[in-house]
């Protein structure tokens, strides 16, 4: 169905009176919110008087006459401030929000009761509060019997039928959805992204497929010219007509496999370049269609902070920073919880009361800012209050009163490591237990909450300036931001947001310390095992001077992983372990590389109980390190180009995978290079001074010498005629930068010249 206005037709009329109370009854909370902060008053009053009267429409067209004479009550409210006879106090504010909150209920309850006859007391007796509240001065109190609402719900003569029948056009929804409303499951949205990410790696692995083909047509094109040779050197010798006809028709024919095997491979680039664009597209609706507006998901907490700091004797106004935000459904669900308890935490521990903020300088009135934002492809959400901040003395004197750490630690642990304390199950700085906070629960769960969706939470703090949630969290539940490593040979994949520092520490830095391998990391002790012991892989002494390290966990428990390599970093399309399987140890999903190769995902949170119980237990391995063995060569790889970035980051990669790495800086430094030492490889860029990339292929190629090294381009130029030119000039691989990934270049490599050690 065609046009921007909805198709409703699925839906049944008391389904659309929901979908339209739902939306008017935000708008109602976030229009009296605003007046009762000092805004726009005209503005706001029209939006929640225009609310007010669509949701009487809509409920007289059902017939849910209850929410007709409470939106109608409301209304005249609202016309009566527009008007000037009526100022709307904060008591009148307070009848209203309780009315919104009443006819969300009617909505709700339409299902099972279409008259909501259930509410008609309540709402009686709140209609009446809100007559009452419109009333003149005392003078006029004459005229009070026709502002009382009888019990019958007649509707006043003032609204036409047809007026009525008007509203509810899709002017509820259409903040929603301006197009069609469909009715699907999570689980199948879920799997619908798994599949289009599936699709994406499939396009992509045509790439190196049609690269592989570039490399065959060069050595077609090698055999051309041999076969020119031979029949040179033979022609003078050859005699007979039938002889050269036979030469010319078999160069023909190579001829004609040159010229359809360059069309061919001129289509297999445009499907390519098709394939993976389309396959982008599809994946990014899919996950687009996951997401929802971060202020969709905590608009209603406005109502919540305004009215705890009401209960408490506080004014408090909550604020909402990048509203517009894309957000996974499923993290916002799960954030729902650990918002809520920051929030009642800063009204109870942090805001002031009035008289302690004015005598501080501060505005009566305390802040809450709630704030999502898209940083370095991580989602941040801070929760953030302008309180009193957190007393760290009290925190240390909390922290030995209950016996966590011995006094003199306490005294030498840092601000962020005491703040760490706030995070432990049962911990609490507050001395009185209330309905809202002291029973030392919630933090805990906040963090808990945090990691179920692979993402943390950091705490700080300033005194008197109050006091900052952040946490990090992956942009979609259904996408993992990776760093890939092999242990035990195998490639595995930890999530970036559960690992504090990946790095090459030196053995020399590894010492002993209370029978447990350890060593320093920014002025701290951080114990050291292998990861092929948590995982049960075949665990084997590490090659090289130094070990490749990741550090998981938290600032007061963490451990650094000995790990055989640090592959790279990748996202990869999450896909659940089959339940059959039950827990598997240290693994809690799946997922499918570029080429197709699985990988499964770590569980970090498993990882570090499995930690700690083979450290209580002392069974932990020792890691050790191993020379590489004698007889058994490296690759050397010669690595050319300008840019000091590129050309450090292919060596560093290279290195790390235990090739022998040299380096130029441009073409001619590179050519000297290649004449002057035995390389297995060489890779090169294209735009560089004094002698560019092709020129320089094109020399090794012509050279008796270099001839036989393979070449491989990595260049910033894409088109095909950059990667025809490079191939024609004699390269073996063309690989671009834009769609650089180590992996990429790795397996190229190994394509090339094999492992690292021959």
């Amino acid at each position: 169905m065609s046009g921007g206005a909805g198709d409703y037709s699925e839906f049944s009329l008391l389904e659309l009176f929901r979908l339209e109370a739902e939306t008017h009854t935000q708008a109602l909370t976030a229009g009296l919110l605003a007046l009762e902060g000092g805004a726009n008053t005209a503005q706001h009053l029209e939006l929640c008087m225009r609310a007010a009267h669509s949701l009487k429409g809509a409920a007289r067209l059902v017939e849910v006459m209850p929410a007709v004479n409470l939106a109608h009550a409301m209304e005249e409210i609202f016309v009566a401030a527009q008007t000037g006879s009526l100022v709307l106090r904060r008591d009148q504010i307070d009848l209203l929000l309780r009315g919104v909150d009443l006819m969300g209920a009617i909505a709700r309850d339409t299902a099972g009761a279409p008259g909501g006859e259930a509410a008609v007391a309540e709402v009686a007796t709140l209609v009446l509060a809100l007559a009452r509240s419109v009333e003149g001065p005392p003078e006029e109190s004459p005229r009070e019997p026709p502002a009382e609402p009888p019990p019958d719900p007649a509707p006043p003569p003032e609204v036409p039928l047809p007026r009525v029948a008007e509203a509810p056009r899709p002017e509820a929804p259409r903040a929603e959805a301006a197009e069609r409303i469909l009715r699907i499951t999570a689980d199948s949205l879920s799997r619908l992204l798994g599949l289009s990410g599936e699709v994406l790696i499939e396009a992509r692995r045509l790439r190196p497929f049609n690269d592989r083909l570039m490399r065959l047509r060069r050595l077609h094109d090698e055999a051309l010219r041999a076969f020119d040779a031979v029949r040179d050197a033979a022609g003078a010798g050859m005699a007979g007509d039938a002889a050269q006809l036979a030469l010319a028709a078999a160069r023909q024919r190579l001829m004609d496999c040159q010229d359809d095997l360059g069309k061919r491979l001129m289509e297999m680039d445009a499907l390519d370049r098709r394939s993976v664009q389309l396959a982008h597209r599809l994946y990014d609706e899919a996950l687009a269609s996951r997401m929802r507006p971060f202020e969709d998901g905590v608009r209603r907490y406005g109502r919540t902070v305004r009215d705890l700091g009401r209960e408490l004797g506080k004014q408090v106004t909550l604020e909402i920073a990048g509203g517009g935000t894309p957000v996974d459904r499923d993290i916002l669900e799960h954030l729902d919880a650990p918002i809520g308890h920051l929030l009642r935490n800063a009204i109870d521990h942090g805001i002031e009361p009035q008289a302690e903020r004015e005598g501080a300088g501060k505005p009566v009135g305390g802040t809450i800012r709630l704030e999502a934002r898209h940083h370095a492809g991580m989602l941040q959400i801070v929760v953030a209050d302008d309180g009193r901040g957190i007393d760290i003395d009290r925190l240390r004197a909390a922290i030995l009163a209950r016996g966590l750490a011995q006094e003199q630690t306490v005294e030498q642990l840092s601000e962020t490591e005491l703040l760490e304390f706030l995070f432990l199950p049962g911990f609490t700085m507050k001395g009185v237990v209330t309905e809202i906070s002291g029973r030392g629960v919630g933090l805990d769960a906040v963090r808990a909450l945090a990691r179920q969706v692979r993402g943390v939470v950091r705490v700080t703090t300033q005194a008197g300036q109050g006091t900052r949630f952040q946490f990090e969290l992956p942009l979609t539940l259904s996408v993992v931001r990776t760093l890939l490593v092999e242990i035990g040979g195998e490639p595995y994949a930890l999530p970036l947001a559960a690992i504090e520092r990946a790095m090459m520490l030196p053995a020399a830095a590894i010492e002993w310390l209370e029978g447990q391998q350890h060593f320093t990391f920014e002025g701290r002790q951080v114990g050291l095992l292998g990861a092929h012991q948590i995982l049960g892989c075949a665990g084997s002494a590490i090659a090289g001077e130094d070990i490749a390290v990741v550090i998981i966990g938290d600032h007061r428990n963490n451990y650094g992983l000995a790990v055989d390599r640090l592959l790279a970093q990748r996202e990869l399309v999450v896909q659940p372990l089959d339940a059959r399987l039950g827990k598997v140890t240290g693994i809690s999903a799946a997922a499918l590389m570029e080429d197709g190769t699985p990988v499964l995902i770590l569980d970090v949170e498993d990882l570090l109980r499995g930690v700690e119980k083979l450290s209580t237990s002392g069974e932990l391995d020792q890691v050790t390190t191993a020379q590489p063995s004698a007889g058994r060569s490296r690759r050397r790889v010669l690595v050319v180009d300008d840019s000091l970035t590129i050309r450090e980051l292919e060596r560093k990669l290279l290195s790390q995978h235990g090739y022998e790495v040299e380096v130029a800086v441009d073409g001619m430094d590179g050519w000297n290079a290649a004449r002057a030492g035995r390389f297995d490889l060489i890779v090169t860029d294209v735009d560089m001074p004094r002698m560019d990339g092709i020129e320089l292929v094109s020399l090794i190629r012509k050279d008796p010498h270099l001839n036989g090294i393979p070449v491989m381009i990595v260049s910033y130029k894409d088109r095909e005629e950059d990667r025809r030119r490079g191939l024609e000039a004699g390269a073996d691989y063309y690989l671009t930068k834009g769609s650089f990934h180590d992996t990429t270049l790795l397996q190229a490599v190994l394509d090339l010249i094999g492992e690292a050690e021959g």
